[in-house]
C-alpha cells in the first residue's frame, strides 16, 4: 500500500530467515504451547470430497500464534506459499488449496512451488506440505505448454530438498500429483495423513467408471454406489498406504500441531547430503 508499509513487511519476511546459507533459521520463543490440540481442525475438511474448503484455515490453527506470512499470494492461488514457525522455528509451508481449481496442479502453481522450495532448502529452513491434490490440471493447453516438464521442476525441488521435510495429507491424494507433493517415495521423512486421506492412482468415481465399466452398464445406480464404496475400502484410504510404509502415521486433525512439532523435534540434527556434483540438472 505505501513505501512503508513494502519495508515493514519485507523485514518481517527477513525474519524467517537466515543471514546466511551457513547458518539455521532464527528461533523465536512462543507461548503458544506446543501441544495445543484445536478440535476445529476436526470438521475444516468436509465429509464429501469434491466439497472445496480453504487450506488457510488448517494452515493458521497449527502455526504459532495463528500466523502465516503468505509470499506470492495472488500468483497461482490454487498452491499456498508461505513462512510461519513451529514451537518457534521457522518452517516453509507449500499446500494445495482446495478452495481455487480443487488444489490442481498446473504450470504456475508447480513453478511457484517449485522455486519456494528450492529458496528453503538454500536457507536450511524445514518444509511442512499440506496436500489435497486430484492431480495435473488436463488440457491442451497445459500439454502444449509443458505441464510434464514444469511439474517435473517441484518433483526435482522435493527431491533434491535436505532440509526437514514432513508432509500431511489432509484429503486427496491422486496420481503423479500425490508423488510430486513430497511423498515418501522422493525422500519425504515423515508423512502423516488425516483418517479423510484418499490415496490413489486416481478417484474412487473415475476409477470404478474404467474398471468396472461393462458390469455397471449392466446394472442399477445402486450397485455403481457399491462397487465405488468397495474400490475406497480396498484401495483409495490411508490405511492402504500406511501398510505399504508410504504413510507413517495417521493422525487425527486436532493432534497436527502436537504432531508436526514432535516431528521437527526428532528431525532437528537430520543431516542429509546429495551426491558429489558440481550442480544438478533440474528440467527447466
Amino acid at each position: 500500500d505505501s513505501d512503508e508499509h513494502c519495508l515493514r513487511l519485507t523485514r518481517e519476511l527477513l525474519s524467517f530467515v537466515p543471514s546466511n546459507n551457513m547458518e539455521n533459521p532464527p528461533f523465536v520463543a512462543t507461548s503458544d504451547p506446543a501441544n495445543r490440540a484445536d478440535e476445529r481442525l476436526n470438521t475444516v475438511v468436509p465429509e464429501q470430497s469434491t466439497t472445496p474448503y480453504d487450506i488457510r484455515d488448517i494452515i493458521h490453527n497449527v502455526v504459532d500464534e495463528t500466523y502465516f506470512f503468505e509470499v506470492q499470494e495472488h500468483y497461482a492461488p490454487n498452491i499456498v506459499i508461505g513462512f510461519a514457525r513451529l514451537g518457534g522455528f521457522s518452517v516453509g509451508i507449500v499446500a494445495n488449496q482446495p478452495a481455487f481449481l480443487a488444489g490442481v496442479l498446473d504450470i504456475d502453481a508447480s513453478v511457484k512451488a517449485a522455486r519456494f522450495v528450492r529458496f528453503c532448502d538454500c536457507f536450511n529452513i524445514p518444509l511442512i506440505t499440506f496436500e489435497d491434490v486430484p492431480g495435473f490440471l488436463p488440457g491442451v493447453n497445459q500439454e502444449h505448454l509443458g505441464i510434464i516438464r514444469h511439474g517435473a521442476k517441484l518433483l526435482y525441488a522435493f527431491a533434491e530438498a535436505t532440509v526437514p521435510k514432513i508432509t500431511v495429507i489432509t484429503r486427496k491424494a491422486y496420481g503423479g500429483a500425490y508423488c510430486v507433493m513430497a511423498s515418501k517415495h522422493i525422500r519425504t521423512d515423515i508423512n502423516f495423513a488425516y483418517p479423510t486421506a484418499e490415496i490413489a492412482v486416481m478417484g474412487a468415481e473415475g476409477a470404478v467408471g474404467v474398471l468396472y465399466r461393462k458390469e455397471i452398464a449392466e446394472h442399477d445406480e445402486e450397485y455403481r454406489k457399491g462397487m465405488v464404496s468397495e474400490f475406497e475400502e480396498k484401495f483409495a484410504n490411508p490405511y492402504v498406504a500406511a501398510e505399504k510404509g508410504f504413510i507413517d502415521e495417521i493422525i487425527e486433525p486436532s493432534q497436527t500441531r502436537p504432531k508436526l512439532i514432535r516431528a521437527l523435534s526428532l528431525l532437528q540434527n537430520k543431516r542429509d547430503t546429495n551426491p558429489p556434483k558440481k550442480h544438478g540438472n533440474i528440467p527447466l
